[in-house]
């Protein structure tokens, strides 16, 4: 008698995805973010804490695009978990055009809601550029074309009373490119959207005297998008920022895919918790992930083996 295969046993019982699953696991990809923004430097320890916990899993981080790539490598099955911008997740869920994404992506599922974006709009002291207003007429960087950031800006100009439009000049450039532009006088201001403590504003403020912009919260509550919340950028986050300014904050989220396995799934969400101080060594932005606070505002599902761990650490019911 010929005894069947693992394969033939497998599509004699429809089982034939277990195969692809027990593949899918042999390999993780962290899709973050450029390499001058928070989410590559998160993601780069974040891979190493997956790679630490999975031995036999081959795990990467891939600087990418940021949200705006991140979400459609999900849909395509080109990622297993990335970082993404709680407004963009939400637009993604529901297939919102308006927000860069004309149809939903339905593999999208949640793992935990981690740390805001801050909105740091940053001029040079000698652009003149003292209010959101003042960029009328000026060269303004807004990001990537329909990312994350570029997404913000279009959202914070409007609500502000203005377009690109009004503006003398738009660069759809990355976060480091736009601080090259600024170094080299080609620009009056950028808008990034990212953690506290962003290397490329960092950068930027060691080479020339730069002013942080105050985006007030009425502006923030034009938008009219409850991911936007009215928040501050504390004194001295950036050198000479000598007081508080007011922003706007958008909370990030960590998103995976629906064919990622429960178990992959469980553990990515475990070890993110069990190895946060990690992650506060690589970035001062992640000190603001907290597992209590994780499932707030998640406006999409939880991958079934994320709310296994909430379950089992007593943070769900």
């Amino acid at each position: 008698m010929k005894i069947a295969s693992k394969l033939e046993l497998c599509a004699a019982l429809g089982l034939g995805s277990l195969a692809t699953t027990a593949q899918s696991a042999d390999f993780i990809n962290v899709l973050s973010g450029g390499t001058s923004g928070v989410y590559y430097p998160l993601g780069t320890v974040l891979a190493k804490i997956y790679g630490d916990a999975m031995p036999k899993t081959k795990v990467t981080n891939q600087a990418t695009k940021a949200t705006a790539e991140n979400l459609p490598l999900l849909q395509a099955d080109r990622g297993e978990i990335a970082f993404a911008l709680g407004d963009s997740v939400s637009n993604a869920w529901i297939g919102n055009a308006d927000g860069g994404f004309p149809k939903k992506l339905d593999k999208l599922r949640g793992i935990a809601g981690i740390y805001p974006n801050y909105i740091q709009l940053v001029a040079s002291a000698d652009s003149g550029i003292k209010t959101i207003a003042d960029l009328r007429g000026k060269r303004v960087a807004v990001g990537a074309p329909k990312s994350g950031t570029e997404l913000n800006a279009r959202a914070l100009f409007k609500a502000a009373g203005f377009s690109y439009s009004d503006l003398d000049k738009v660069e759809y450039v990355s976060f480091g490119q736009s601080v090259e532009l600024m170094k080299n006088r080609q620009l009056d201001a950028t808008l990034i959207s990212a953690g506290l403590g962003v290397a490329a504003v960092k950068d930027l403020a060691a080479s020339i005297d730069i002013r942080i912009i105050p985006i007030s919260s009425d502006v923030v509550a034009k938008v009219g998008d409850p991911a936007y919340q009215a928040s501050t950028i504390p004194a001295n986050t950036y050198k000479g920022q000598a007081e508080d300014i007011p922003t706007a904050a958008i909370r990030n989220i960590l998103v995976t895919r629906s064919g990622v396995s429960d178990d992959d799934a469980y553990l990515m969400t475990k070890m993110l918790f069990v190895e946060l101080g990690q992650l506060q060594v690589a970035h001062s932005a992640a000190k603001s992930i907290d597992p209590k606070t994780a499932l707030i505002g998640l406006p999409l599902p939880l991958h079934p083996g994320a709310e296994r761990y909430y379950r089992e650490a007593g943070l769900m019911k």
